[in-house]
Protein backbone atom coordinates (compact mmCIF):
# COMPACT_ATOMS: atom_id res chain seq x y z
CA UNK A 1 0.00 0.00 0.00
CA UNK A 2 1.04 3.10 -0.85
CA UNK A 3 1.98 6.09 1.90
CA UNK A 4 -1.75 7.92 1.41
CA UNK A 5 -3.10 4.42 1.11
CA UNK A 6 -2.00 3.60 4.22
CA UNK A 7 -3.01 7.29 5.56
CA UNK A 8 -6.65 6.89 4.55
CA UNK A 9 -6.59 3.26 5.76
CA UNK A 10 -5.68 4.64 9.29
CA UNK A 11 -8.83 7.65 8.97
CA UNK A 12 -10.96 4.36 8.10
CA UNK A 13 -9.82 2.04 10.77
CA UNK A 14 -8.87 4.32 13.45
CA UNK A 15 -12.26 6.33 14.57
CA UNK A 16 -14.25 3.11 14.53
CA UNK A 17 -11.84 0.70 16.72
CA UNK A 18 -10.97 3.47 19.35
CA UNK A 19 -14.88 3.38 19.77
CA UNK A 20 -15.16 -0.04 19.94
CA UNK A 21 -12.44 0.11 22.63
CA UNK A 22 -14.05 2.55 24.31
CA UNK A 23 -17.78 0.68 23.94
CA UNK A 24 -16.06 -2.27 25.76
CA UNK A 25 -16.31 -0.37 29.28
CA UNK A 26 -19.89 1.10 28.30
CA UNK A 27 -22.24 0.40 31.34
CA UNK A 28 -25.68 -1.59 30.27
CA UNK A 29 -27.47 0.22 32.62
CA UNK A 30 -27.80 3.91 33.73
CA UNK A 31 -27.42 3.66 37.33
CA UNK A 32 -26.18 5.66 40.41
CA UNK A 33 -23.66 3.66 40.58
CA UNK A 34 -22.40 3.93 36.86
CA UNK A 35 -23.67 7.83 36.27
CA UNK A 36 -19.87 9.18 36.89
CA UNK A 37 -18.47 6.62 34.56
CA UNK A 38 -21.12 6.96 31.94
CA UNK A 39 -20.79 10.67 31.84
CA UNK A 40 -16.86 11.26 31.86
CA UNK A 41 -16.77 7.97 29.09
CA UNK A 42 -19.35 9.74 26.97
CA UNK A 43 -17.44 13.40 27.20
CA UNK A 44 -14.39 11.20 25.97
CA UNK A 45 -16.48 9.89 23.15
CA UNK A 46 -17.81 13.38 22.26
CA UNK A 47 -15.14 14.21 19.71
CA UNK A 48 -14.39 10.63 18.55
CA UNK A 49 -17.97 9.89 17.39
CA UNK A 50 -17.72 13.28 14.41
CA UNK A 51 -14.79 11.41 13.50
CA UNK A 52 -16.48 8.40 11.96
CA UNK A 53 -17.83 11.11 9.15
CA UNK A 54 -14.59 11.10 7.60
CA UNK A 55 -14.08 7.59 6.20
CA UNK A 56 -17.14 7.64 4.15
CA UNK A 57 -16.05 11.09 2.67
CA UNK A 58 -12.46 10.61 2.19
CA UNK A 59 -13.18 7.38 0.22
CA UNK A 60 -15.92 8.80 -2.04
CA UNK A 61 -14.01 12.20 -2.66
CA UNK A 62 -10.90 9.78 -4.15
CA UNK A 63 -13.37 8.62 -6.54
CA UNK A 64 -16.06 10.84 -7.62
CA UNK A 65 -16.25 14.66 -6.44
CA UNK A 66 -19.90 14.52 -6.73
CA UNK A 67 -20.76 11.41 -4.40
CA UNK A 68 -17.55 13.49 -2.16
CA UNK A 69 -20.21 16.18 -1.39
CA UNK A 70 -22.82 13.91 -0.70
CA UNK A 71 -21.26 11.74 1.62
CA UNK A 72 -19.96 15.18 3.37
CA UNK A 73 -23.12 16.57 4.00
CA UNK A 74 -24.38 13.51 5.12
CA UNK A 75 -21.41 13.55 7.07
CA UNK A 76 -22.02 16.93 8.26
CA UNK A 77 -25.72 15.94 9.21
CA UNK A 78 -24.64 13.02 11.28
CA UNK A 79 -21.58 14.62 13.54
CA UNK A 80 -24.14 17.23 14.22
CA UNK A 81 -27.06 14.98 15.35
CA UNK A 82 -25.37 12.36 16.78
CA UNK A 83 -23.32 14.79 18.76
CA UNK A 84 -26.35 15.84 20.35
CA UNK A 85 -27.30 11.93 20.99
CA UNK A 86 -23.70 11.51 23.05
CA UNK A 87 -24.42 15.10 25.09
CA UNK A 88 -28.07 14.52 26.12
CA UNK A 89 -28.10 10.61 26.46
CA UNK A 90 -24.22 10.28 27.75
CA UNK A 91 -22.95 13.60 29.29
CA UNK A 92 -26.55 14.86 30.51
CA UNK A 93 -28.30 11.70 31.84
CA UNK A 94 -25.15 10.64 33.17
CA UNK A 95 -25.12 14.02 35.32
CA UNK A 96 -28.90 14.06 35.96
CA UNK A 97 -28.54 10.23 37.22
CA UNK A 98 -25.16 11.47 39.42
CA UNK A 99 -27.24 14.31 41.46
CA UNK A 100 -31.12 13.06 40.92
CA UNK A 101 -33.38 10.96 39.23
CA UNK A 102 -35.51 13.75 37.41
CA UNK A 103 -35.50 14.78 33.66
CA UNK A 104 -33.48 11.25 33.10
CA UNK A 105 -37.15 10.49 29.93
CA UNK A 106 -37.28 13.45 28.53
CA UNK A 107 -33.15 13.67 28.14
CA UNK A 108 -32.99 9.92 26.94
CA UNK A 109 -36.37 10.88 24.88
CA UNK A 110 -34.68 14.04 22.49
CA UNK A 111 -31.16 12.07 22.80
CA UNK A 112 -32.88 8.98 20.68
CA UNK A 113 -34.64 11.34 18.63
CA UNK A 114 -31.64 13.22 17.50
CA UNK A 115 -29.53 10.33 17.40
CA UNK A 116 -31.62 8.35 15.23
CA UNK A 117 -31.39 11.56 12.61
CA UNK A 118 -27.94 11.27 13.33
CA UNK A 119 -27.67 7.44 12.81
CA UNK A 120 -29.34 8.11 9.21
CA UNK A 121 -27.50 10.15 7.50
CA UNK A 122 -24.29 7.85 8.49
CA UNK A 123 -26.39 5.15 7.34
CA UNK A 124 -26.09 7.22 4.23
CA UNK A 125 -22.93 8.56 3.99
CA UNK A 126 -22.05 4.75 4.00
CA UNK A 127 -24.42 3.48 1.27
CA UNK A 128 -23.16 6.79 -1.08
CA UNK A 129 -19.38 6.33 -0.19
CA UNK A 130 -19.94 2.35 -0.93
CA UNK A 131 -22.36 2.67 -4.19
CA UNK A 132 -19.21 5.20 -5.69
CA UNK A 133 -16.06 2.39 -4.65
CA UNK A 134 -18.45 -0.32 -6.58
CA UNK A 135 -19.40 1.98 -9.58
CA UNK A 136 -15.78 1.88 -9.75
CA UNK A 137 -14.48 -1.81 -8.22
CA UNK A 138 -17.29 -3.40 -9.49
CA UNK A 139 -18.31 -6.82 -7.11
CA UNK A 140 -15.60 -6.80 -5.35
CA UNK A 141 -15.83 -4.05 -3.26
CA UNK A 142 -19.66 -5.72 -2.53
CA UNK A 143 -18.38 -7.36 0.57
CA UNK A 144 -16.96 -4.57 1.90
CA UNK A 145 -20.03 -2.55 0.96
CA UNK A 146 -22.70 -5.17 2.87
CA UNK A 147 -19.93 -5.05 6.05
CA UNK A 148 -20.06 -1.37 6.52
CA UNK A 149 -23.55 -1.07 5.90
CA UNK A 150 -24.25 -3.97 8.45
CA UNK A 151 -21.93 -2.05 11.02
CA UNK A 152 -23.56 1.69 10.53
CA UNK A 153 -27.05 -0.06 11.10
CA UNK A 154 -25.75 -2.03 13.72
CA UNK A 155 -24.28 1.25 15.32
CA UNK A 156 -27.75 3.06 14.86
CA UNK A 157 -29.31 0.04 16.86
CA UNK A 158 -26.83 -1.02 19.62
CA UNK A 159 -24.92 2.53 19.76
CA UNK A 160 -21.74 1.02 20.76
CA UNK A 161 -22.69 -1.27 23.95
CA UNK A 162 -20.96 -4.26 24.25
CA UNK A 163 -20.96 -6.71 22.37
CA UNK A 164 -23.09 -5.82 19.46
CA UNK A 165 -22.27 -1.80 19.15
CA UNK A 166 -18.74 -2.56 19.66
CA UNK A 167 -18.83 -5.20 16.53
CA UNK A 168 -20.85 -2.51 14.69
CA UNK A 169 -17.67 -0.43 14.72
CA UNK A 170 -15.51 -3.50 13.80
CA UNK A 171 -17.96 -3.98 11.05
CA UNK A 172 -17.59 -0.66 9.97
CA UNK A 173 -13.78 -0.63 10.13
CA UNK A 174 -13.28 -4.16 8.11
CA UNK A 175 -15.93 -2.82 5.72
CA UNK A 176 -13.99 0.76 4.76
CA UNK A 177 -10.72 -1.03 4.63
CA UNK A 178 -12.39 -3.79 2.29
CA UNK A 179 -14.08 -1.08 0.32
CA UNK A 180 -10.49 0.32 0.10
CA UNK A 181 -8.33 -2.33 -1.02
CA UNK A 182 -11.23 -3.06 -3.51
CA UNK A 183 -10.66 0.10 -5.10
CA UNK A 184 -7.51 0.60 -4.68
CA UNK A 185 -6.85 -2.86 -6.40
CA UNK A 186 -9.50 -1.69 -8.75
CA UNK A 187 -7.42 1.63 -9.85
CA UNK A 188 -4.29 -0.16 -10.76
CA UNK A 189 -3.86 -0.74 -14.32
CA UNK A 190 -3.61 -4.18 -15.56
CA UNK A 191 -0.52 -5.49 -16.25
CA UNK A 192 0.11 -7.09 -19.91
CA UNK A 193 1.14 -10.06 -20.02
CA UNK A 194 5.12 -10.65 -22.02
CA UNK A 195 5.00 -12.13 -24.76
Amino acid sequence: MSRPDVRLAAALLLPPLVIGLVGTTHPDHLTMGAATYWRDMHVVLLPLFPLLAVGPWLLARSVDPVYGRITLVLGYVYACFYSALDILAGIAAGGLKADREGGLGTVFGLASDLGQVGSIAYIGATAAAAGCVIRVAGLRALPGALVALAGAFGFMEEHVYWPRGVLSMAAIAVGWVWLLISLRSAQRPATSPVP
